[in-house]
């Protein structure tokens, strides 16, 4: 049954205003019953569909091990909804619902996937879909290249050199667990699929804030001249997180660690944005060509510069805002020898033109103050001191700071005279806030990625190529662990680290920003 197109008759239409409207299709996915969906997922699709930014001819079946029908998982995601507290509700829901279907089974299951196939043709004749197909891979990482397998020998994948219907498929990270494990889950993709057709999603280049670097650099013309080795001094990025292992989500955790969850996918990309070269157009390859560059010229370490520039800790009992935190080896599901580090500090350079010599500085981390994603461009100083500064220890360098999340927005410190006779100088900012300037807070992340792969623009996404480039750099790092280089070091939870981070950016002169 398709959606009344008239806009009086259709809430769907007439909430907010429509952007860009993909062509029909369903959206499948698997591990319907998890926390992503019911956290992150269903939301943002119906989000989507609420502003209009759905047609009216889109299905979503969720596919799980769980005996449910059509109208138990309706049922459910109207509470999921109900508890997210979206907006229009009682005028959307009664459209949006019939949207939703159900096909249960287990994801290695061969008749299971013939059901599927079959709902799907079902709902290509009721909502008129016309056979376009978004696999969601919304399930743990040993179950990718299964589902791809199985969806295969199901005849559910169109090739996309043929015409007709299009497929594509959206993977979650991790993509792999180190370089070896991703090279063979991309070789099981692509046994299937091919590289147009895969969507490597990383929540972190759906948000504003972190598009908005390609747009403060590239669409401004007074920072594109000093974003570089002769201007800039340092570069830090931080990404704080102020929970330990509440949710229990101890055990993966654990055979994951920060570094893994955090540097190799999130903070990786993040630094490509900062460093990158400016793309020809906004294109989807030129954009991570230049991304590509940047992982390409990630620094090839021995165990020697590993135990220089990185640093591994684990929390330990403390507490954070008032409340006890318990030491991470006593957490649920962590086993109490557990060398698996929480927090990861880094420093390195880019063996390229642009920034040669310039010190990049990473840190994130669990457990810590608060939680806080920014990025700290520190310029240099001015090549003489004409002026009494009155902020110790400035002596004039300005600094960008983007905020990623919470607050987010820039703001750029910058010397101004104190009024008076004395030609002393103080610091001053400059700042900008989404929520101020645009008089509202930016979008969900997951509601443009999930548009952009129903577009078919994969500008968001990571390449193989990009992917396979971040390994290579952190298993070095992996591998010189597994060796015994830098064993993790404790910091109490509730601080912003433990005392060898401090040392590390302290042999350069600097020291990290205090959020």
């Amino acid at each position: 049954m398709s959606d009344p197109t008239d806009a009086e008759a259709n809430p769907l239409r007439e909430c907010l205003p429509r952007t860009r409207v993909p062509e029909p299709c369903v959206v499948v996915l698997f591990g319907a019953t998890g926390d992503l969906t019911h956290r992150k997922l269903m939301p943002a699709l119906y989000n989507l569909a609420r502003g209009g930014n759905l047609p009216a001819e889109c299905a979503i079946v969720g596919f799980a091990r769980r005996d449910w029908d059509d109208a138990k998982f309706r049922s459910e995601i109207e509470t999921t909804l109900k508890g997210a507290a979206v907006s229009d509700f009682d005028d959307v829901w009664p459209q949006f619902a019939p949207r939703l279907a159900f096909s249960p089974g287990t994801f290695d299951d061969e008749k299971a996937y013939e059901a599927l196939r079959a709902k799907l043709e079902q709902v290509d004749a009721t909502h008129g879909t016309k056979g376009n197909r978004l696999y969601y891979l919304a399930v743990a990482p040993e179950f990718f290249a299964i589902i791809v397998e199985q969806l295969g020998k199901a005849g559910l994948i169109q090739s996309p050199h043929q015409e007709g219907p299009w497929t594509r498929i959206v993977i979650e990270k991790p993509f792999g667990h180190d370089l070896k494990s991703a090279r063979t889950l991309n070789r099981d993709v692509s046994r299937v699929l091919d590289e147009s057709q895969v969507y490597r999603i990383d929540h972190y280049l759906g948000k504003e804030t972190v598009q908005n670097i390609l747009a403060l650099r590239f669409g401004n013309s007074m920072f594109e001249p000093v974003w570089n080795r002769r201007h800039v001094e340092s570069v830090q990025i931080t990404v704080a997180e102020e929970v330990g292992m509440a949710g229990g989500r101890g055990a993966y955790y654990d055979t994951s660690g920060a570094i893994r969850d955090m540097v190799q996918n999130h903070m990786m990309q993040l630094l490509c944005l900062v460093a990158m070269e400016p793309p020809v157009d906004l294109s989807a390859d030129a954009v991570r060509n230049e991304k590509l560059k940047v992982l390409q010229s990630l620094p090839k370490w021995n165990d020697d510069d590993v135990a220089r520039n990185v640093v591994r800790g684990q929390y330990a009992a403390g507490s954070i805002q008032g409340a006890d935190v318990p030491a991470y080896h006593q957490e649920k599901g962590i086993p109490p020898d557990s060398k698996t580090g929480t927090y990861v500090a880094l420093r390195l350079t880019l063996n390229n033109w642009r920034w040669a010599d310039v010190p990049f500085y990473l840190r994130t981390g669990k457990a810590l103050p608060k939680r806080a994603t920014e990025i700290a461009i520190q310029f240099k100083q001015p090549p003489t001191a004409l002026f009494e500064s009155d902020t110790e220890g400035s002596g004039g360098a300005n600094l960008l700071i983007l905020r990623i999340q919470p607050n987010e927005g820039a703001s750029l410190a910058f010397q101004a005279k104190i009024p008076g006779s004395r030609r002393r100088l103080q610091e001053v900012r400059m700042d900008f806030r989404y929520g101020t300037a645009f008089a509202s807070p930016p979008p969900e992340a997951y509601e443009r990625l999930l548009l952009d792969v129903m577009l078919g623009d994969p500008t968001l996404f990571t390449r193989t190529d990009e992917v396979d480039s971040a390994w290579r750099f952190i298993t070095t790092i992996l591998d010189a662990w597994d060796r015994g280089v830098g064993q993790p070091v404790p910091y109490p939870a509730g601080t912003w680290g433990p005392p060898e981070a401090d040392r590390l950016i302290e042999a350069d002169g600097g020291s990290w920003r205090r959020l």
